[in-house]
């Protein structure tokens, strides 16, 4: 077949020369006394007679080459490995991080390869030149780190940058075609300066040793995923006024590319081969910074029509000056058994699930158990999905007024401290009805200038997610995005510049006069709820026990405390508590039970929740959870992996799973 022509045995190789290779670059310090793993069936899986498959190598049974989307894939089990362990939502992109590990890399070095791989297969998800955080967790110091990679807004952006074409005339029309699809729209990229830090600070192999999958698949070609395909077709009117995307994405009769084809991109491989070489410099400075800056800067399509489109203010200073930070996680002991740490601001989701949680210890959530959960996790309990949902709309409700980038507008009284404390979450926890749903939840009080903040309810969509535990027992929850499905559609050197500035307020202010805490300034970052989370048992760092995230925009925070308490208060493993139906709400009347799953009758769980006062959605979900766990199997500590049954993603460690 020619498809399995492309697919040699690099894998193998690669694992070899990095682990031969014996040192790091200078940041990462030597590289000797490498954990390297020689058993050859490690980072395949278990085909259906018990064989190990290589991931992409084309046979039947490869996950890289699925059937079409079947909305919800029944039967997932947890995976099982005794070293290292990665999950990513397409299997190439797992792939590529196992390899890393299996060589002896870390859980730093491996994100970096999961990412380049992402850029090219999940692009409608992922890109180097957007955004990510990541929660890591160091086991030689016992020391979880939040690394903020989040894009910013140019230095020239004020509030008006998505409302108004001319920013200073009041009267000045709207960014066309869209906010989306304009130049406003594109965000400063962050992810490769912070994986450069995260890098330096906890990389063992070298950094141009971890590229090397990407560039070969986009020199080689990989066959097109199912929802790859699916976000081509649907976006392709936006995508026709990028020349450079057109002839990434689409075949020369210009119809879209067609799931399980061969698809190369042979510019990307040039990219990466540049940030291997450079580091991050070559994507913030030189002439990959001058192409995205004059990318982001184009005034009209490429299509025959010559569509206009309003222009960014990016600038190449604006590319140059980007930092990446290193943050503060929030953190908080969870009924005095656990410690959860998550991403702080510019991101709400960790404040809001850390609140969540202080919020449902106050309940006893483990009488409200899911019915039959070896079933796919089983169907939540109509108090269980009642507390947690209320528990969320309480949360929301602070996230939506207060939540910002803290460089910029500081979070009230005494910051996260005020937030996340367990007397004020307890009167939280005391406006919960066993009987009724509030609808609409009140943020809370906290005085000063913050009680006159606006709220703020920009919906955010898109993202990514991957966990990874190494052999050294390091642990990183990554959490990465485009923003919307393809971003802002515009294209060069073949990756995707995000939409991400569309996560700001488009207003600054309220009907009211009242400032948006997460309103446009120059420089500053646009709120999020990516929220990758970390859990140990006790009441601080050191026992590892699980690592979890999803994409899902705004519903990110509900995917994210579900899993959490599915295996905390409800006792369910890895995969169970991924698989389980995802559900929850915002601040609204609202609630969501995700009807994926189309095997189990919700009836009664919709009934239960509509006599409470919920008004029930059991529209299907679209998360992406991925979700690793420290257990004790068959009297031996393993590591216990679960991949969200709504996408295309596998769990790959050492051996074959």
């Amino acid at each position: 077949m020619a498809y399995q022509k492309l697919w040699p045995a690099a894998p193998l190789a690669l694992a070899l020369a990095l682990a031969g290779c014996g040192s790091s670059d200078d940041s990462s310090g030597p590289g000797d006394g490498l954990a390297v793993d020689n058993n050859a069936d490690s980072c395949s899986v278990v085909s259906s007679s018990g064989q190990p498959i290589i991931v992409g190598s084309g046979v039947p049974g490869d996950p890289a080459a699925p059937e079409a989307a079947s909305g919800y894939r029944l039967g997932y089990k947890a995976k099982y490995s005794s070293k290292y362990m990665v999950v990513a939502n397409t299997p190439l992109a797992t792939k590529a991080g196992c390899e890393i590990l299996k060589a002896g890399g870390t859980a730093a070095d491996a994100a970096v390869a999961v990412q380049a791989v992402l850029g090219l297969v999940e692009p409608q998800s992922s890109t180097i030149a957007g955004s990510a955080f990541m929660m890591y967790y160091d086991a030689a110091t016992k020391k979880v780190t939040a690394y903020d990679g989040r894009e910013t807004a140019p230095a020239a952006a004020n509030g008006y940058y998505l409302a108004r074409q001319d920013q200073a005339d009041e009267n000045s029309p709207a960014p066309v075609p869209s906010a989306r699809r304009s130049g406003r729209s594109i965000g400063v990229p962050g992810v490769m300066r912070m994986l450069e830090m995260a890098h330096g600070e906890h990389g063992k192999l070298k950094w141009n040793q971890l590229f090397g999958e990407g560039i070969r698949l986009a020199n080689d070609g990989f066959r097109v995923p199912q929802r790859l395909a699916s976000a081509i077709a649907s976006n392709a009117s936006s995508l026709a006024l990028d020349a450079n995307a057109v002839q990434t994405y689409f075949n020369a009769d210009g119809t879209p590319r067609a799931a399980l084809s061969i698809m190369t991109n042979a510019p990307y491989a040039v990219t990466l081969k540049a940030l291997a070489d450079g580091g991050a410099d070559a994507l913030h400075k030189g002439p990959i910074a001058e192409a995205i800056v004059a990318k982001a800067r184009q005034s009209v399509g490429d299509d025959a029509a010559r569509t206009p489109i309003t222009p960014s203010l990016m600038t190449v200073d604006d590319l140059a000056g980007y930092q990446a930070k290193k943050r503060e996680p929030v953190c908080t002991t969870y009924r005095n058994a656990y410690y959860v740490c998550s991403m702080s601001p510019p991101s709400s989701g960790g404040i809001a699930i850390v609140q969540a949680l202080g919020i449902l210890e106050n309940f006893d959530l483990a009488a409200h158990k899911p019915a039959s959960p070896e079933n796919e996790g089983g169907i939540p309990s109509v108090m269980g999905v009642h507390l947690v949902t209320e528990a969320e709309r309480l949360a929301y409700a602070d996230r939506d007024k207060y939540v910002a980038d803290t460089d910029f507008v500081p979070l009230p009284a005494q910051g996260a401290a005020s937030m996340l404390d367990k007397n004020y979450l307890k009167a939280r926890a005391a406006l919960i009805s066993p009987d009724q749903s509030m609808g609409v939840a009140e943020a809370g009080v906290f005085g000063g200038a913050s009680a006159s903040y606006a709220v703020d309810r920009t919906q955010e969509y898109g993202t990514t997610h991957y966990s990874i535990v190494d052999a050294y027992g390091n642990v990183a929850s990554m959490t990465t995005t485009v923003e919307s499905s393809m971003g802002s559609f515009h294209m060069v050197g073949g990756f995707l510049l995000t939409n991400q500035l569309t996560d700001f307020s488009a207003q600054p202010q309220d009907s009211a006069g009242n400032p948006v805490a997460n309103r446009v300034e120059g420089n500053k970052r646009p709120r999020s709820t990516m929220a990758p989370t970390l859990v140990f048992k006790g009441t601080q760092p050191g026992d590892f026990l699980m690592a979890t995230g999803s994409p899902g925009g705004g519903a990110i925070i509900q995917y994210v405390l579900k899993t959490v308490v599915g295996a905390l208060d409800w006792g369910l493993d890895a995969q169970q508590a991924t698989s389980l139906n995802d559900f929850g709400a915002s601040n609204s009347r609202t609630t969501n039970v995700d009807g994926s799953n189309t095997t189990q009758d919700l009836s009664g769980l919709k009934a239960g929740l509509e006599a409470k006062g919920h008004t029930v959605s059991t529209s299907a979900q679209s998360s992406g959870i991925s979700t690793i766990m420290r257990v004790n199997k068959g009297g031996a500590v393993k590591l216990e992996g679960g991949v969200d049954p709504r996408r295309e993603g596998i769990v790959l460690g050492d051996g074959a799973l």
